[in-house]
């Protein structure tokens, strides 16, 4: 424990780091370099990062140590320890994609969230391992190795935000940014025990996300509770001028909402997330949660989504016609990487992709080529099984992409969602529970899923 911090680095939370750097208690600094010692001493086994930008978070943390001596005004993330999933570009800092066909590859400019972090005073300790391009379930196609699930060694963190996951759950950061097309936030939050908010599409800027899908493409935060990732939220929140599919929608005061009950919220069930292939554990930790909900004051009401067994093959269609069309840029003429191995541009077109976009990169772009009115919320599984073994299912695609049955219907309709932690299986795996809201009902969704952490804290 850092002197000065009511708690170890491995469970604090958001405000009582940002409290206790503001009232003096410790240094931003002090608590930036203690997660860096954290990170010397696990990330070997987990290997959630690829990057670390020690000397632009230590710039950061004096800068915001500097500023609480002058007693200035200091933001909401007042030295707060976080990192970056490595989809979204900081200036000047390696930025792969998960993809050896970036490698090397330095953004002369920051995503508006990362920007917006660090104008709240943020650390950002470094870069997170993902799958390529962020197409993945499980963090194994990642070009530089797979990402261990912190809670079992044996067992993956999900995908493709997989490192931005393992990294909170580990201690190693208080909170995370990651990217969610099909369920790239929600999974891995469940596979590793924390708490992954997927925003409304339009609700947080996409400007400088290495895009998968642009129709579907988000970036959320990850935290250790719904409080965090709801002060994350409103700093992430909101329209930006340099992306057009951003909202005007105000932003509201989404960790205020957490503190309200959920007395009188009509939740819905739906009946088809509950069938063949759901995990007996999985469902009875979520109707676990429903009770709670149910004791909190809200009724529960069983609903039908007709279309979802609809929503993993559309969904496949989109997203991966989308990847052929963005994934063209990378031809080995304006960045990252060019084989050596060609005579002509053609060859080179075609050697450069081959040599430098992995398997399941290759099998999207192929497929692509060729191809809540009566509720307040749902709430719904997040995956059928809990963390898989790492190697259990790289050799059966279909298994894999049906690790998202439960997810892609939410990013299909732009609407918002989250995981949050509701028990463990008998192994003492991580499971998550889907918390589902209308477009830019965000509080509301919160709401929902803060009763169900007091559910469990309650226990």
């Amino acid at each position: 424990m850092v002197d000065g911090l009511h708690s170890s680095i491995e469970t604090i939370s958001l405000a009582e780091a940002r409290a206790a750097v503001v009232e003096g208690r410790v240094s931003a600094a002090a608590l930036a370099e203690e997660h860096f010692e954290r990170i010397a001493a696990v990330d070997p086994e987990v290997h959630s990062f690829l990057a670390l930008t020690r000397e632009r978070a230590m710039a950061q943390a004096e800068k915001v140590d500097a500023a609480v001596k002058a007693g200035d005004a200091v933001g909401v993330l007042a030295g707060v320890p976080v990192a970056i999933k490595d989809v979204l570009t900081v200036k000047g800092v390696v930025t792969t994609a998960g993809s050896k066909i970036l490698e090397g590859y330095r953004p002369p400019y920051d995503a508006t969230v990362v920007r917006k972090l660090e104008a709240a005073g943020a650390v950002v300790l470094g870069k997170l391992n993902c799958d390529e391009f962020a197409m993945g379930s499980s963090n194994e196609n990642s070009a530089y190795g797979p990402v261990k699930n912190p809670r079992a060694l044996d067992r993956v963190p999900g995908g493709s935000s997989g490192g931005s996951a393992a990294a909170v759950a580990a201690g190693m950061c208080v909170a995370s940014l990651g990217t969610d097309t099909g369920g790239s936030i929600r999974q891995p939050a469940a596979f590793c025990g924390v708490v992954g908010v997927l925003p409304t599409y339009g609700r947080v800027s996409r400007y400088g996300l290495i895009a998968f899908a642009s129709s579907l493409d988000r970036v959320g935060p990850f935290a250790r509770s719904v409080e965090d990732a709801a002060l994350m939220l409103e700093v992430l929140a909101g329209p930006d001028e340099m992306d057009a599919t951003s909202s005007q929608e105000a932003v509201g005061s989404y960790a205020a909402e957490t503190k309200k009950g959920v007395e009188g919220l009509r939740i819905g069930v739906p009946e088809e997330y509950f069938g063949e292939g759901l995990n007996a554990e999985i469902r009875a930790a979520i109707e676990k949660a429903l009770d709670g909900l149910r004791g909190a004051g809200c009724s529960i009401h069983k609903v039908s989504l007709p279309h979802t067994k609809y929503a993993v093959p559309t969904y496949y269609v989109i997203a991966t016609a989308e990847a052929s069309s963005n994934l063209s840029r990378f031809d080995g003429v304006r960045f990252g990487l060019r084989s050596k191995d060609a005579t002509t541009l053609a060859a080179m077109f075609r050697n450069t992709r081959d040599e430098g976009f992995g398997a399941e990169v290759k099998r999207r772009i192929l497929l692509g080529t060729y191809v809540f009115e009566t509720v307040d919320a749902i709430v719904a599984p997040v995956t059928p099984t809990a963390a898989f073994k790492l190697g259990e299912k790289t050799d059966d695609p279909l298994q894999m992409y049906l690790e998202d049955i439960y997810s892609v219907a939410a990013s299909l309709a732009g609407i918002c969602g989250m995981s949050v932690p509701c028990g463990e299986t008998a192994e003492g795996l991580p499971i998550g529970v889907q918390v589902l809201g209308k477009h830019f009902d965000e509080a509301t969704m919160l709401r929902v899923g803060a009763a169900i952490e007091a559910g469990q804290a309650s226990a």
